[in-house]
């Protein structure tokens, strides 16, 4: 084997070493890449609706700091918020305080491993923790037809998975994600990432499965989940829909 040879099939190894060992990382850190629990999109929000710190026990032994602000149970609908991937409850001061116009109880559920509550976040973890939600509502006399379930970003795909067979209010989808796989593709073209994902959330097979109303909101100018996912999303679901 000449030396040029020789070299060639160094640097494809070289090449094959670099891509298998990010491609290793990847799929090790992947859960420190899609959840951000510390991270702060939003200061000095000051709160003007009143909320009541409760906490909310899931079924494998998680108790989850939650804000609860209640109007009327029995007169007016009640929200399930679900936020998205990164910061506290603190970082949706400036959405809730919206809801402090209208006539809505509402509950704000922070993610295991966000906003000082233990464990840590996975898929099925946060299916559970929304659940859980669920189940205090109605424990408290919120009757499941006079739910709304709200997710935020990566709180779709927890929204769309269990509003599927239910009878909710409705379900309101803010910037969704047809599945956490298609938006890493976009981000990672060069993996493989149908094998690597380990939290799928694919919204975009559970949506035919939710017969509630439905409101799907996404801006065009979105720099972290396209425009075209909402789209698709919105296309897919169930009548009545609304964007």
């Amino acid at each position: 084997m000449s030396k040029k040879s020789m070299y060639n099939l160094f640097l494809v190894g070289l090449v094959l070493l670099v891509y298998l060992s990010v491609t290793f990382g990847l799929y090790i850190y992947q859960r420190s890449l899609l959840y951000h629990p510390i991270e702060n999109n939003y200061y000095g929000d000051k709160m003007t609706v009143e909320v009541k710190k409760v906490k909310i026990s899931t079924e494998d032994n998680i108790e989850l700091l939650a804000w609860y602000h209640k109007k009327d149970i029995k007169r007016f609908k009640t929200i399930l918020y679900l936020h998205g991937n990164a910061g506290s409850l603190e970082n949706r001061i400036h959405k809730i305080n919206h809801f402090n116009n209208i006539d809505i109880n509402f509950l704000l559920l922070a993610w295991r491993g966000f906003s000082n509550n233990p464990g840590k976040p996975t898929e099925q973890g946060l299916y559970i923790d929304a659940r859980s939600a669920v189940k205090w509502l109605i424990n408290e006399g919120v009757k499941e037809e006079n739910i709304i379930i709200y997710g935020e970003s990566l709180g779709t795909g927890v929204a769309t998975e269990i509003a599927q067979n239910k009878k909710f209010a409705g379900v309101i989808l803010e910037s969704p994600f047809t599945s956490v796989a298609d938006a890493a593709k976009i981000y990672y073209p060069y993996l493989p990432v149908d094998l690597l994902i380990k939290d799928r959330y694919d919204s975009l097979k559970k949506i035919k499965n939710i017969n509630t109303p439905i409101l799907v909101m996404h801006g065009k100018k979105d720099d972290v989940v396209p425009f075209t996912m909402g789209m698709e999303l919105f296309e897919k679901a169930n009548k009545p829909k609304f964007s």
